[in-house]
């Protein structure tokens, strides 16, 4: 019976080893004597643990069992299962009912699969993991915030919403941004047009062409030019009279020709930490009236110039994720609302946002724009206006083109605090002059320059080409 009994035994852990941990069988073995364990018997989760008695038991409890299973390979030997994180207790009673010893049962997340799953997916990071009661505790030193991640995601899918995060994020973690905006604007503008004027003496007169102005008060007065007024612009007005005994001519030629270059440039530096966003104005702020209720005024504030968001990301081998909002605004006079005095500009206004990656150091031209914009029109006397050759004399042409290109650029670059003397500032170089130097000699800045540090070099610039706060 006792063969019987310890072959069942046998088999029935056997069984339970093979089912429930396959990779690794009976984690520990802990032993109960007179006195009592010697420990705590901690038991990983969905693992085994074996309990071996020196005295024989009849009976076993578990205080919670859905925290622990157990059954029996003999009256001295117990297989405890982990089932659930937490702690119980299990209790031996002897064949007379004396209690012979409880033991405190602690069980764990499984550890030894994470960390074999964490080196599998995060080589070469020294990320130590460690149980808590029943989570996960990770210390140690990452190379970038996207690995951090990584290892909390994994650890979260052992120990749902019970890891400790005591990492930290070695190397450079702060991005200096420079973005640059670069626009060219060309534009040219022509216009020709004339007028012919036939009069008399007594004041009777036509007037007949594609001018837009009125230039002629009376036409008596041919051939003098002094009372012709055009409207608008008088550059290019060119006009002709001659008379014929009572009979006058007068011709009137407006021609006109405009053209514009227009630069526009603004390099806005920033730096953060990574993974926190960042905000830069360099402008001002246009008040706008806005109409309230019972004809109350309320006015808002609606910002313009060189405005800077952007969130970097540090991650691996020095890849900086950027999102990005940047733009240049500015007032344009050339669109404008009026409602009785009151006179409201338009903004003109780039802007882009967007998303990239690139390493330190490297640049990304992240937005493009390239405007090509023609117009042309031609007034004309109707049959007069076709005729050949003096057919231009009663006709009116005009054509504008406008020509706009813009790129955005943008740089990053990974950087490090230093000290302050290191560092030169735009006013090192110019200090205010004495009033000696001011009123006697005319000077409108002082003599004296820095002689040493970082100062002085910038002092040693001329002003003959760019110069400001520069950075290479």
């Amino acid at each position: 019976m006792k063969i019987d009994r310890f072959i069942k035994a046998a088999l029935l852990g056997l069984s339970l080893g093979v089912g429930t941990a396959p990779a690794m069988g009976v984690a520990e073995t802990l032993r109960v004597t007179d006195t009592g364990p010697s420990r705590a018997l901690k038991v990983p989760m969905n693992r085994a643990v074996v309990v071996e008695s020196d005295n024989p038991f009849a009976e076993l409890s578990i205080a919670n069992p859905g925290i622990a299973d157990i059954s029996t390979l003999s009256d001295r030997t117990i297989y405890v299962l982990g089932k659930t994180p937490g702690r119980t207790t299990l209790t031996l009673l002897g064949p007379d009912g004396k209690l012979l010893s409880n033991v405190e049962v602690h069980v764990t997340p499984d550890i030894s699969e994470f960390k074999e799953r964490l080196r599998q997916i995060l080589p070469g990071e020294g990320i130590e993991v460690r149980t808590a009661n029943d989570g996960i505790v990770l210390s140690g030193v990452v190379s970038s915030p996207n690995r951090m991640t990584l290892a909390l995601d994994l650890a979260n899918r052992y120990a749902p919403e019970r890891v400790s995060n005591m990492m930290s994020v070695g190397g450079t973690q702060q991005v200096m941004l420079k973005v640059r905006f670069a626009e060219m604007g060309r534009s040219v503008r022509k216009a020709l047009s004339s007028s012919v004027t036939l009069g008399n003496p007594v004041g009777s007169g036509v007037n007949i062409g594609a001018s837009a102005g009125t230039w002629l008060q009376n036409g008596n007065n041919l051939p003098d030019s002094e009372v012709i007024t055009v409207s608008g612009d008088q550059e290019g007005v060119m006009s002709i009279g001659f008379g014929a005994g009572s009979f006058r001519v007068g011709v009137l030629l407006e021609a006109l020709e405009a053209k514009g270059v227009v630069r526009t440039l603004a390099e806005p530096n920033l730096t953060a930490l990574s993974g926190q966003e960042a905000a830069f104005l360099a402008g001002g702020e246009f008040p706008i009236p806005v109409a309230q209720e019972e004809g109350a005024i309320a006015v808002e504030y609606k910002p313009f110039g060189v405005e800077l968001t952007f969130t970097p990301t540090v991650l691996t081998d020095d890849v900086i994720n950027l999102q990005l909002k940047a733009a240049v605004s500015g007032l344009d006079s050339s669109v404008s609302y009026q409602n009785g005095g009151l006179i409201l500009n338009s903004f003109r206004r780039r802007e882009t946002s967007t998303t990239v990656e690139l390493r330190d150091g490297e640049s990304f031209a992240i937005a493009g724009l390239i405007e090509d914009d023609f117009q042309d029109a031609i007034g004309s006397v109707p049959w007069l206006g076709d005729l050949p050759v003096l057919g231009a004399l009663f006709r009116s042409t005009e054509y504008e083109r406008r020509q706009s290109e813009l790129v955005i650029i943008v740089s990053a670059h990974l950087v490090t605090p230093t000290r302050g003397e290191f560092l030169a500032v735009p006013t090192d170089r110019i200090r205010p002059p004495s009033e000696k130097d001011l009123f006697l000699f005319g000077k409108t800045a002082a003599s004296s320059t820095p002689t040493v540090g970082v100062a002085a070099e910038v002092a040693k610039q001329d002003f003959s080409g760019s110069y400001g706060y520069v950075m290479e």
